[in-house]
């Protein structure tokens, strides 16, 4: 049964004549919030400012403690909420999930939010980048001599777009990435039966964060150490998916190659039964270096 704001002990209003109190308890795609009121009505016309300044608390989704409920992103409304407080943007160096930020900013109908977030409006967009420098050439062709050819301009959009690629591999950051997993599988008594493999249940990933995001973006599962610095180190990653030949293409698609590789396995029986299967329980890691 929902508990309402008065038994939960959060009794202050947020402003005469306010239904809500003052402090707001929200629960975000199963990630908790807690709030000002006033942070979550500073901008006008948004969306939670229509729902916590025009509808009733009665009117509004709860869980089943009571907290507001939102069935959004829970660990990227934490930059809605942090830009709420001083409509201020502040990203992470290595921040690769900006389009699904700016889908929640869009749905929160944070405008300037939004527009901020936008790949016209970043620098880090080397599309953009690239699009930009070919126009500035192109006028300064066309004030200079008044006619290009074709073929010089190709030449010189060629240029641009690899000395960008150059300058991208440039930046890439040297590192070691070490990815692990644990697998079974079963070998009869007999050693002309077949093996029977069990799948990989997870694929770990050890190293530095901001490595670690640029990999594997939105494939990098980070529940169980969200709020890692990107120059810090975990061992608490792991990858949405249970292929170990994904993991190593996309290694192999920004610079790494295996560096080392280890193993080790034990063996056991289930039963007495002589005829039982043996089961081989092994854990395996490979380092990967880009240098």
């Amino acid at each position: 049964m929902a508990m309402t704001d008065t038994e939960r002990g959060i009794s202050n209003r947020a402003e005469s004549g306010s239904p809500f109190s003052e402090i707001i308890e929200l629960n975000v795609g199963g990630q908790v919030y807690v709030t000002r009121h006033i942070t979550l009505v500073a901008v006008p016309d948004s969306l939670l400012w229509s729902m916590f300044s025009k509808k009733a608390p009665k009117d509004l989704a709860r869980d089943s403690k009571g907290r507001y409920f939102l069935d959004r992103d829970g660990f990227l409304f934490r930059y809605i909420l942090d830009y709420l407080r001083d409509l201020n943007l502040v990203l992470p160096d290595y921040f690769p999930e900006k389009s699904r930020l700016q889908r929640e900013a869009e749905f929160f109908q944070l405008r300037d939010l939004s527009k901020r977030l936008s790949p016209r409006m970043s620098k880090e967009n080397s599309i953009n980048e690239e699009i930009c420098q070919s126009d500035t050439e192109e006028g300064a062709l066309q004030s200079g001599t008044g006619s290009s050819s074709v073929g010089m301009e190709t030449v010189r959009m060629m240029t641009a777009m690899s000395s960008a690629r150059s300058q991208s591999l440039e930046s890439r950051k040297s590192g070691y990435i070490t990815i692990g997993y644990r697998g079974s599988y079963t070998i009869g008594r007999d050693i002309q039966t077949d093996a029977k493999f069990r799948r990989v249940a997870r694929i770990t990933v050890c190293g530095k964060t901001s490595l670690a995001k640029e990999v594997f973006g939105d494939t990098l599962n980070e529940s169980r150490d969200p709020d890692r610095p990107p120059e810090r180190y975990t061992s608490r990653y792991y990858l949405k998916f249970n292929f170990l030949e994904q993991a190593f293409d996309k290694l192999a698609e920004v610079g790494f190659h295996m560096v080392a590789c280890s193993s080790t396995g034990t063996c056991a029986y289930t039963s007495n039964d002589p005829n039982e299967d043996k089961i081989w329980t092994s854990y395996t890691e490979y380092v990967f270096c880009r240098d």
